[in-house]
């Protein structure tokens, strides 16, 4: 039985990078990470459906709603603890 290997997101960019400037075939990288063709082609596929996003407005300081929420109610923690020690 076989394990599937996990690979970060790192390497995936690093490899992804390498096979977009093509000094090396889809093959020779394939070969050399010894990984199969399909599955890099995957990542650079997926690579490049997502490369838009990086220059969205906002960029990495994008939350999402989950974040947004919790920092919002911090502030209102926040704001209450002044209130009750003003009160105090």
């Amino acid at each position: 039985m076989t394990t599937r290997r996990k690979f970060t997101s790192k390497f995936k960019t690093k490899v992804v990078l390498e096979l977009l400037k093509e000094r090396s075939s889809l093959a020779e990288l394939a070969q050399k990470y010894e990984l199969a063709p399909q599955q890099l082609s995957n990542w650079k596929r997926e690579f490049l459906n997502g490369a838009e996003e990086v220059f969205e407005k906002g960029g990495k300081n994008k939350k999402d709603p989950a974040d947004e929420e919790k920092d919002q109610l911090l502030k209102t923690i926040g704001k209450l603890k002044v209130e009750v020690d003003f009160l105090k």
